[in-house]
């Protein structure tokens, strides 16, 4: 054995000893959190991750995303040469070329055409950050480290080949080798012994870059290398669209101040960020000017991590692994002013809960849950939160309603209409939930009473609990005021199982959303419809008739956050306007999906914007770009966003914000608009 081999033997050795050690690090980081099951449903969580990790589906939803679609599977087409170059250093004699010559042909040929794939796709992603870097992905040396890595481990690989082609040690292969072929007919010129140099320095900066990328990836940026694909498979199947249930026990601490108070699947997601930026794209807060950027927010939560998990790790046995002990030393607080390595408390509080960050991170990072969680820290155990707050928990606790109105006022807006007011044992099929602003807000009532015509129209079986209807708590839990949360939901299942209730159709999506998936933890099962969804159905039905379409000018329609990425619900308002509409139904630059937030979810309707420009501005300056009549929306906070928006933002034009149950309770009527 030379010594080359020995040294190379050694190296070889440390690098595997030294990175499943880091294996280790992080596993045992990962157990610091609390326990979740995230192992059920395993064949659809395998689906899913060859979905999202291993086909990229979000990552090529952006035409750039193929960029690093390439670089990935790149690396998984040569994980095989990789894995024959690193035995190969022990034992020289060792080849895939046992499956046979044509599979090994054919691997040999795939590792060329991906080399040179790689090394063109690590090009375009230096030049891109060099000369025309997007603002949401900063400046980062440690980027142009490791593309400068990869594209070395390219050339190497096609340097070590050309060598062994031009000294015959790989001729029969050099059909197969075409790139590798073509350079070592250019070296061919050149003495054997420096041909032997060319191949050996190849060799060497190809295993010395391919052990060092190894090891330095856990300490990096491209740490999501390693965790990313595991995060894919655990990831929530349903949007994560409530936060996880509290017991309330005396002596314990609420909400999450600790990173290691966190769950091992949140723990994942902290390590698993990408930095791609794509969070911070479409985030109201971010692009209105303020200072919260989720990208950060995890980023900091990482590094809080790595910074506490060391002496906790330290400190305890090597054989034991489990969630961090309350008493566990803490250096860096979570929640602080140290930008580096805690989340500033003033960008919790102007996160909207819109989801867009969700909706778009390529690993499914669960961003705004956190959120709510360390914002119930600051609310139940520091007493810290915005001023305005106090308004709204004192009013949802004492009145049931944000305004704080006389709870027996919620049933007035039914004076002088039809409207069955049920009690417990009447036979009905929907109940349809007015909510706090269809009670008690002016321009919503108008909405509820559409919705009375629409119902009474179609014959539908329906009721109201009047003044026995209370708030759905959405705000208050949004707030991170889980304890009045979970009062206000226990009360409202046990109420709606006294009614007998089954059915329940809602106007506004931020009740739709608490009552059909935060009240499935306290004992809900109810099927729940948005009044959108059931004005369509009604429609496919033939119940309502359409007297006249809307004759004035194009409409454009907001998708509310809790409707759409929240439920999943875009197709149904879309079908109800073109009805009314015709093809005079425009759609804003971002819609769907990528719909921008109107900057009322997330409680932040009864808080104040301090800081930057107004979301609801920002919103409603891009609905007026497309010259809309009317701005049709199906939820009460973007009504009254909107409707503010407008005044500002109209500059004389004629736009009117309307409800679909107002404009569709508006065709119903004879004549012309």
């Amino acid at each position: 054995m030379n010594f080359s081999r020995v040294i190379y033997i050694l190296l070889l050795l440390f690098a595997f000893g030294f990175f499943f050690r880091n294996i280790y690090r992080l596993v045992a980081t990962l157990c610091l959190g609390q326990w979740e099951n995230r192992f059920d449903r395993l064949g659809l969580r395998l689906k899913n991750m060859l979905v999202y990790a291993f086909g990229q589906a979000r990552v090529i939803k952006k035409s750039y995303g193929f960029n690093h679609f390439f670089i990935f599977w790149g690396f998984m087409l040569l994980l095989m040469a990789n894995g024959e170059f690193l035995i190969q250093g022990v034992f020289p004699g060792f080849s895939w070329s046992f499956l046979g010559d044509y599979p090994y042909g054919a691997l040999l040929f795939l590792a060329e055409i991906m080399s040179a794939v790689v090394i063109l796709a690590v090009v375009t992603a230096v030049i891109r950050r060099l000369f025309f870097r997007p603002a949401y992905i900063e400046f980062n040396a440690d980027a142009f480290l490791i593309l400068g890595m990869i594209f070395t481990l390219m050339v190497a690989y096609y340097g070590y080949h050309a060598g062994e082609i031009a000294l015959g040690a790989a001729s029969k292969w050099a059909s197969w080798m075409f790139v590798s072929n073509a350079i070592a007919s250019f070296i061919q010129s050149l003495s054997v012994d420096s041909i032997h140099a060319f191949t050996n320095v190849s060799w060497w900066i190809h295993a010395i870059v391919l052990l060092f990328f190894m090891n330095y990836l856990p300490y990096s940026k491209h740490l999501h290398v390693l965790t990313a694909i595991p995060n894919c498979f655990f990831r929530r199947f349903e949007y994560p669209s409530v936060v996880p249930t509290m017991e309330f026990k005396q002596g314990d601490s609420f909400g999450k101040s600790k990173i290691t108070q966190f769950s091992w699947k949140d723990l994942l997601d902290f390590m698993s960020c990408t930095e791609c930026g794509r969070c911070q794209e479409n985030c109201p807060a971010h692009v209105t000017g303020k200072s919260l950027n989720p990208k950060h927010i995890i980023h900091q939560g990482k590094v809080n991590l790595f910074k506490n998990s060391k002496p906790i790790l330290a400190s305890r046995p090597s054989d034991t692994l489990g969630p961090a002990p309350d008493d566990a030393v803490m250096d860096a607080a979570l929640i602080g002013d140290d930008g580096a390595m805690s989340i500033s408390a003033t960008d919790l509080w102007q996160c909207t809960t819109c989801g867009s960050c969700m909706t778009h991170c390529p690993v499914f990072i669960e961003h705004v849950p956190k959120i709510i969680q360390m914002r119930q820290y600051m609310v139940m155990e520091k007493s810290e939160f915005p001023e305005e707050l106090i308004q709204l928990f004192e009013n949802s606790e004492q009145r049931s309603n944000p305004w704080g109105i006389a709870p027996t006022d919620r049933a007035k807006w039914t004076e002088g209409l039809d409207v069955p007011i049920l009690t417990p044992g009447d036979t009905f099929d929907y109940l349809f939930y007015v909510g706090c602003a269809g009670s008690y807000d002016s321009r919503a009532k108008s909405v509820v009473t559409s919705m009375t015509k629409i119902l009474n129209t179609a014959g539908v079986s329906w009721g109201i609990l009047g003044n026995e209807e209370h708030c759905c708590g959405d705000s208050v839990r949004r707030a991170g005021n889980e304890y009045v949360f979970s009062q206000m939901a226990r009360f409202n299942v046990n109420q709606f199982h006294r009614y007998g209730v089954k059915k329940i159709i809602t106007m506004c999506p931020h009740g739709y959303s608490t009552i059909k998936n935060d009240y499935q933890q306290f004992g809900g099962d109810f099927e729940v419809i948005h009044h959108t969804e059931f004005i369509n159905q009604l429609l496919d039905e033939g119940k309502l008739p359409l007297k006249r379409q809307e004759t004035n000018g194009t409409t454009v329609y907001h998708d509310s956050c809790y409707l759409g990425r929240y439920n999943n619900i875009y197709k149904a308002p879309r079908q109800v306007l073109s009805r009314v509409n015709g093809n005079r139904l425009e759609e804003m630059d971002r819609c769907g999906e990528s719909s921008f937030c109107c900057g009322a979810g997330g409680a932040k309707m009864w808080m104040e914007e301090p800081e930057g420009k107004y979301i609801y501005l920002e919103r409603t300056e891009e609905a007026m770009r497309k010259n809309p009549s009317t701005i049709a929306v199906a939820c009460p906070f973007c009504m009254t966003m909107f409707e503010d928006g407008v005044k500002e933002a109209a500059r004389g034009k004629k736009v009117v914000v309307r409800d679909i149950a107002e404009i569709v309770a508006n065709a119903m009527e004879d004549g012309k608009e």
